[in-house]
């Protein structure tokens, strides 16, 4: 198996007056085929966060279990993203990225089909063991786009073009929400009861067709085509490492100890990716349930806010890059304070909209409150969507530039193990749904203000060096 997985070896370049027209068209199209297929692993990722109030409603369920299995999905990813990372940097892209797809679409499939019962400890012990194994196979999504992004363009390109590529899972995400809805309607239509299972079998169907179209596009290195290295296409060296010239297979044991470990700033966006993602996954997995179960928004609505919040992110994001690269010279720190300052206003705003329509109102009818609360709302989580995602993405950027492009995986998987271990599963899964079950709402808001805070903080520790 280990050896299915290994690059393929670098063939003979081609012809000279070939390689331009080759390469740009080969670029666009593994650029496609990860940008869709990594959106596609986000149809299989948040299933049970759209599929829980109809859960919780059957009686299958309650906000603490969904809180448990939801976890799941974050504990594996943020392991698997770190191993699988390693594991990436000295694998064929490619096949690593669709055959992950794959397994992920059935598992997701898989949920969908299963026959719960009335007792919730089972079930959420059932849940919770496939979202582990959804989780595992998500992590061998990222680590291979991150590979195919540091082979196929240059430093200099990086910043931007990742910034448009980052935009796949927020695409995936409003997608799902999407697809959910319409998959609901053409369950009641054919007389499904639990229309709740159409949130994992329908996105799943729909991943499975873009891994096709994954294996068709993608390919692991320009070398492996017949074509020269990026830096020796664009003659551009800029940021290039000592052992990014070597092409060799770095021993996991330096690539973790010498560009990871000892690396203080990684430590220290490590730690802000964290509260970033406890943001990012407290606000967007728990709204559906949020706004169903305080009467705020009706299932369509809510599956609506969903989607649009992830939706704000694509331009958020790449408006974020581009203002990296425009005014800061490619730096990502200060675009990412800005951001999260951005996302700490729209985390207040969500958390205050019925008293900000209260006041706004001026004595307002009952219906007015109501519609000016959803319209907050709707404003909040699109402020937060579009501000978010760009952090994410820049603090992802910065993980890569700190290490040689052999070392890209390990130093991604490192930074999304903070950001998936610390910050989602136990932050904004185990924590957040605890708390909510029984402090209230009002707490959880209060911990995403202050992990606003914290993420604001950490990142500004990285201004002066990286100004230097």
């Amino acid at each position: 198996m280990s050896k299915f997985f290994d690059p393929p070896a670098p063939k003979p370049l081609i012809d000279k007056d070939r390689i331009d027209k080759v390469y740009k068209s080969m670029r666009f199209k593994v650029f496609m085929g990860s940008f869709l297929g990594y959106a596609a692993y986000y149809l299989v990722r948040k299933n049970l966060s759209l599929a829980a109030p109809g859960m919780i409603e059957d009686g299958l369920v309650d906000k603490a279990g969904v809180g448990i299995a939801m976890s799941a999905v974050s504990i594996a990813y943020a392991f698997s993203k770190f191993i699988m990372g390693s594991v990436s940097d000295r694998s064929d892209a490619r096949k690593f990225l669709v055959i992950g797809l794959v397994l992920s679409a059935l598992t997701m499939m898989l949920t969908g089909f299963i026959p719960f019962g009335g007792n919730q400890a089972v079930n959420v012990g059932i849940i919770f063991v496939l979202m582990l194994i959804v989780g595992w196979l998500s992590g061998m999504g990222w680590p291979p786009c991150g590979r195919i992004m540091a082979h196929w363009f240059s430093q200099n390109e990086r910043s931007f073009k990742m910034s448009i590529w980052n935009t796949s899972h927020t695409l995936g995400g409003g997608t799902l929400g999407l697809l959910v809805s319409l998959g609901v309607v053409i369950f009641a239509g054919i007389g499904i009861e639990q229309t709740w299972r159409a949130a994992f079998i329908v996105p799943s169907a729909v991943a499975l067709l873009i891994a096709l179209f994954g294996w068709w596009a993608l390919r692991d290195t320009p070398e492996s085509c017949g074509l020269p290295s990026v830096q020796d296409w664009r003659n551009d060296y800029s940021g290039i490492k000592a052992a990014d010239k070597t092409g060799e297979k770095i021993p996991f044991k330096t690539l973790f100890v010498d560009y990871v470990f000892k690396n203080k700033f990684l430590w220290v966006i490590a730690f802000a990716n964290a509260f970033v993602y406890m943001v990012r996954y407290g606000v967007g997995d728990w709204a559906p349930i949020y706004l169903q179960e305080m009467d705020i928004m009706t299932p369509e609505e809510s599956n609506l806010a969903f989607a649009l919040h992830n939706y704000a992110g694509i331009p958020g994001t790449i408006i974020c890059g581009w203002i990296s690269s425009k005014f800061f010279k490619g730096r990502c720190t200060p675009p990412n304070v800005i951001f999260m300052l951005a996302v700490l206003v729209g985390t207040l705003v969500y958390w205050q909209a019925g008293p900000i329509a209260s006041f706004l109102s001026f004595g307002g009818s009952p219906e007015t409150v109501t519609a000016m609360t959803k319209g907050l709302i709707y404003f909040a989580l699109c402020l937060v969507g579009f501000c978010i995602y760009g952090p994410v993405a820049l603090i992802g950027i910065q993980a890569l530039n700190l290490v040689p492009k052999n070392a890209a995986g390990t130093a991604a998987g490192f930074v999304g193990l903070f950001g998936y271990l610390f910050g989602d599963a136990v932050l904004s899964k185990l924590l957040m749904g605890s708390v909510a079950e029984h402090a209230g709402w009002h707490f959880t808001f209060m911990m995403l203000a202050v992990a606003s805070i914290f993420a604001v903080a950490l990142c500004s520790l990285t201004w002066k060096s990286e100004q230097a």
